[in-house]
């Protein structure tokens, strides 16, 4: 009954996407016109071979919010809604189906390996994508709420499942069988004198992953065997789930200093430190990957610990202190990057899940509408 109950009040909230409020700006009804919100796919290419058609400065608008502080929570909602479509696709082969979070039968071969980097590794990936969920569903709601038009991606759900037992076949946003994870992320966190927002570059830390084309999940029941190949999926994916969850991290924080209303930045300070706190959790599971060579691709998971140095130390999963705002001021320990927002933060978010190869096979229009949603947020400034 309470499943259902969520389920209900999501649809509500999707229904009334074509019908935002009367009140509603002349702003809003072309994000509602132009941005596919209504279904309509439409978005002027003259926006985005000219750049943005008005800019999300502080404008206040009918529902107290400005235009920068929509744009924003419009970015997040499409972010959490592209999470949420990934993150129950390893739920339904990998973590736990239940009320919570359903779909799904399992692959047991696939969680007994995941199982062997930390035994509650389905716990994990359950809890991981009922949060995202919820961060997808209260955005939408409180955009509604403002007078703002929710995001709604459901018209780009046409990416294939995988065909392995326990998936659900239904179209999908997201393509989790055809990665090129950058595993930067682990020595980044590990540096005491580079910062990406200071023009820092972080080597990989398997750098296999970073040169080809790997699946996270089974794609089908012959990615089950042999025991090193379905193992270094399951140890893909752990890489999968720190790239993921150390960009949200970043990009909630980095997107607050644009932001003017206290109560959005409310919403991005309490949302922000459970992204990190997903972050810490799969960069300790990395660490336990096997080590081991994917005898059908050649893809090499390395002993992290051999080079005995800290760049790769696998116990190392808290911020080492590095540079931070200026050279002279003494390392501290900080999330990065949280560059000055409006530098192109959420352009550069996109790209970087364009780049994962979690969009292989969406459409133009996709990647057009998400350009144009990451050029809004990245352009709101504080009143």
């Amino acid at each position: 009954m309470e499943h259902n109950a969520r389920q209900a009040q999501k649809e509500k909230i999707m229904e009334h996407n074509t019908q935002p409020p009367k009140a509603s700006t002349s702003r809003r009804s072309f994000l509602r016109k132009g941005l596919v919100v209504a279904g309509t796919g439409t978005i002027g290419a003259g926006l985005l071979a000219g750049g943005l058609s008005f800019p999300a400065f502080a404008e206040e608008t009918s529902g107290g919010l400005t235009s920068g502080d929509v744009a924003i929570l419009r970015f997040l909602a499409a972010v959490e809604i592209i999470e949420s479509d990934l993150w129950q696709q390893y739920n339904e082969l990998g973590g736990i189906q239940d009320s919570e979070v359903p779909g799904g039968s399992g692959s047991a071969p696939y969680i007994a390996d995941l199982q062997k980097l930390d035994g509650d590794m389905s716990q994990y990936i359950h809890d991981n994508t009922e949060d995202e969920f919820s961060h997808m569903a209260f955005l939408n709601a409180y955009l509604f709420s403002r007078g703002a038009a929710p995001v709604n991606l459901d018209r780009f759900r046409h990416l294939p499942s995988s065909k392995a037992t326990g998936a659900q076949q239904i179209g999908r946003l997201t393509n989790l069988m055809q990665l090129t994870v950058d595993t930067s992320w682990w020595t980044r966190y590990r540096s005491r004198t580079q910062n990406p927002d200071l023009g820092g570059t972080f080597a990989q830390a398997i750098p296999g992953l970073s040169k080809g084309q790997f699946p996270a999940i089974p794609r089908h029941d012959g990615d089950l065997v042999p025991d090193n190949h379905i193992q270094a999926i399951a140890n893909t994916a752990a890489f999968h789930f720190g790239f993921i969850e150390q960009g949200g991290s970043s990009l909630y924080p980095t997107l607050a200093q644009g932001v003017t209303n206290l109560e959005v930045l409310r919403i991005l300070l309490s949302i922000g430190p459970t992204e990190t706190s997903h972050f810490q959790t799969w960069h300790d599971k990395a660490g336990n990957a096997k080590v081991l060579t994917d005898p059908t691709n050649g893809l090499v998971f390395p002993d992290l610990n051999a080079s005995g140095g800290e760049d790769t130390q696998t116990n190392l999963i808290m911020p080492e202190p590095t540079i931070f705002l200026n050279r002279k001021f003494p390392p501290i320990s900080i999330i990065r990057p949280t560059g000055i927002a409006g530098v192109g933060s959420a352009v550069a978010t996109i790209k970087a899940f364009t780049d994962d190869g979690l969009f292989i096979g969406q459409s133009k229009e996709f990647f057009a509408l998400l350009q144009q949603l990451a050029q809004q947020a990245d352009a709101a400034r504080r009143a």
